[in-house]
């Protein structure tokens, strides 16, 4: 029934559905219920020990017989400025004084790890289905050892020029990453977040330029997304911000009522956060500091000064410096169990496609 079956026949999957991996706000649980449901469930690794990502593993193996993804980043780490990160602790100085927080206290180092040998190790050891990569891809050599494990890897690019680099070393699909989308730009032959095109225009350019399936990701919530996609070519969809609203995520109360209560006008792209553009639901902090400030040091380590104050500010049951990824399709958001959102997702698709085939 769907027009293009080769992402089925190459994830294994029921549906051709990619639950998007969102570190530091799922967990096991959406993976279980979005395998559940027919999607690949996806393990964001970033974030986590290989232990912990074991742990979780292990956790979906024992409750549900379905392949999974797991998913790094492949940015070059750079190390902390002291000079910068003075700066930008400077910058939000007036925050802490708000809170009651030393500015100068010692804060634990925002941790976003790129792949290492460590990491395809445990790849090697597990043998997930699917292994994702953002910001580019690992070391040849790593690579060579990922699909040597029997591993399949897909990739996200945000232009033409990065799909086709993708091909060209191997990938078995590529992720078409629009503007839309939640979370951080997979960018990585580009740095220019102005000129990132959305997915309707990207899509279909990829899809061109590429041989093998193309996934489309960004502002994809609903049936109809869906079959629009498919209706550029894609063999399947990546859908992250819906699953925000499930019971399985692990989005703080105060981020739920800040989902609940957002629009198509509620994101924006920001360094603030990270350090790196990512797209969220606008808070205190990307208001007063950004979106994007040249103040923000380095990929990840504009996270480290706003640690403390995320965590003060969180107790009193507000986001002003939470880093809420979501897409522009947040408004469409709705609180569904993942299973079963994701096979209304994929009736709903397959019901527009045959409306529209008459």
């Amino acid at each position: 029934m769907w027009p293009d079956r080769r992402l089925i026949d190459l994830f294994g999957t029921e549906f051709p559905i990619v639950q998007a991996p969102m570190a530091g706000v799922q967990d096991a649980d959406i993976m279980i219920g979005a395998a559940e449901g027919g999607a690949l469930a996806s393990l964001p690794c970033a974030m986590i020990s290989p232990e912990k990502a074991r742990e979780q593993i292990n956790i979906v193996r024992q409750r549900v017989s379905a392949p999974v993804n797991m998913n790094y980043f492949c940015h070059t780490a750079v190390d902390a400025d002291p000079a910068r990160e003075a700066n930008w602790r400077k910058r939000l100085s007036s925050y802490y004084t708000e809170l009651g927080l030393d500015p100068n206290a010692d804060i634990n180092a925002a941790n976003r790890a790129p792949f290492d040998e460590a990491m395809c190790a445990l790849v090697e050891e597990l043998k997930p289905e699917v292994v994702s990569f953002h910001f580019g891809l690992p070391a040849p050599a790593l690579l060579k050892r990922i699909k040597a494990a029997g591993c399949r890897v897909i990739a996200s690019a945000t232009i033409v020029k990065e799909a086709v680099w993708l091909e060209e070393r191997g990938v078995d699909a590529v992720i078409a990453q629009g503007a839309e989308a939640g979370g951080h730009r997979g960018m990585f032959l580009t740095e220019d977040i102005a000129t990132q095109p959305g997915l309707f225009a990207l899509l279909p350019q990829v899809v061109d330029a590429v041989k093998v399936p193309v996934i489309a990701a960004g502002g994809i919530a609903d049936g109809r997304g869906i079959a629009a996609a498919f209706a550029l070519g894609a063999a399947g969809v990546q859908i992250g911000t819906a699953y925000l609203r499930t019971p399985e995520s692990k989005v703080s109360g105060p981020g739920r009522a800040a989902l609940a209560g957002a629009s198509d006008a509620s994101t924006v792209i920001t360094n603030v956060m990270t350090g790196r553009p990512a797209r969220g639901v606008v808070n205190r902090v990307m208001r007063e500091v950004g979106p994007v400030s040249p103040d923000a040091p380095a990929f990840p380590h504009s996270a480290t000064a706003l640690g403390p104050l995320k965590a003060a500010t969180e107790k009193l049951g507000r986001t002003d410096f939470t880093n809420l990824w979501a897409g522009q399709s947040v408004g469409m958001g709705s609180e569904r169990p993942a299973a079963e959102l994701t096979r209304s997702l994929a009736a709903a698709a397959l019901a527009r496609m045959a409306e529209l085939r008459g």
